[in-house]
């Protein structure tokens, strides 16, 4: 594999997706995005509520799945913007305690002084530009509440996305991550030669992507035991994201991950000196020392495929590869150059 010249495709393909606005919600866009970007390739692609489809000659040849909501806002009134994912969550289950919560609870300052740009839901038609001039958490409704000046002319239900651009420095890049990363892995993927079947879902950030690719498995009367959900992974510094290339989850809060997938992966990984580690492993680490230090422990978190085994009852198995960041759901998410390559290496090894 010619890592330079493939990174340099990969990374155009990438920045060429973090300019296509994808917030939770507001997704049509971007499914359109990646739809001509398959179908350019001579994949099929096929359009659904809440999930873009796409299948090569060999459908059945594997099943990936990848999340395509970014974090953004949406206009809820004069000059008032909420956080999206809340607001197509409605809020109604938060107990404080997963990592998502814990992570939007830090963020009310993080975006303060950037740029913001509101788009039509339907089209993606440009709706005009915006600095973010402060942010808070409204108690009484649960949610960051933003203020953007030169959006005050904006409707109600105006999706608002936060104006990214890719960084490349030395051996990291940066950029608003969760999810394009994993968008433009798949997508590269069909790129290379990848002619299985793959899925990218809508509002994961919201909680309810797992119901729309259950919805598609059901409408086909279809099965797997090899699903694969790629996604990134939060750490809380660089440090920590050097000590692994990839990161898989055995659980989550709701169900086992039981694939021969993981099993294959791992062996990959051993053979290719790609180094990983497992996500509830690390969790339940770091809960032994916060009850150490009394501190409240962090739940295992809900994930889609956690809650597809459990409302499949078992029929829908598979397991998840995640490449690890820092700065988590924030502008400035930032991965390892390294881990990019070690994880085509897997796909590639894997699937190719």
């Amino acid at each position: 594999m010619n890592h330079s010249k493939n990174l340099v495709n990969f990374f155009d393909l990438l920045k060429q997706l973090i300019r296509s606005p994808s917030v939770v919600g507001a997704e049509n866009p971007f499914f359109l995005t990646l739809k001509r970007e398959l179908e350019e390739i001579g994949i099929q692609t096929t359009l659904y509520e809440g999930v873009l489809v796409a299948q090569g000659n060999k459908p059945e040849s594997g099943y990936i799945s990848s999340h395509v909501d970014r974090h953004g806002l949406i206009c809820t009134g004069p000059n008032e913007f909420q956080y999206a994912a809340y607001i197509s969550k409605n809020l109604c289950d938060l107990t404080g305690k997963s990592i998502s919560e814990q992570t939007y609870a830090n963020l009310a300052d993080r975006f303060i002084g950037h740029a913001a740009q509101a788009y039509s839901p339907c089209s993606g038609n440009y709706q005009g530009i915006g600095k973010i001039v402060s942010s808070y958490i409204c108690q009484r409704r649960k949610n960051l509440i933003f203020e953007i000046e030169g959006l005050e002319h904006l409707m109600p239900n105006t999706p608002v996305a936060f104006l990214d651009k890719l960084t490349v420095e030395e051996e990291y890049f940066s950029s608003q991550l969760d999810n394009v990363l994993s968008n433009a892995i798949v997508v590269y993927l069909y790129q290379i030669g990848y002619q299985g079947t793959a899925f990218f879902t809508a509002e994961e950030e919201a909680g309810k992507s797992w119901r729309y690719l259950l919805e598609w498995f059901r409408r086909f009367d279809s099965t797997t035991q090899e699903l694969l959900i790629l996604d990134t992974s939060p750490y809380p510094d660089k440090e920590s994201i050097l000590k692994q290339d990839v990161v898989f989850r055995r659980r989550d809060t709701h169900a086992k991950f039981s694939s021969p997938l993981q099993y294959q992966m791992i062996r990959i990984c051993r053979k290719h000196k790609i180094s990983y580690d497992y996500k509830d492993r690390y969790i339940r680490e770091r809960n032994k020392q916060a009850i150490l230090d009394g501190k409240s422990p962090s739940s295992l978190g809900s994930t889609e495929l956690g809650r597809l085994i459990v409302a499949s009852k078992g029929s829908i198995q598979g397991t998840s590869l995640q490449i690890p960041t820092t700065d988590y759901h924030t502008i400035n998410e930032t991965a390892r150059i390294e881990a990019v390559i070690k994880v085509l290496t897997l796909l590639r090894k894997l699937y190719i």
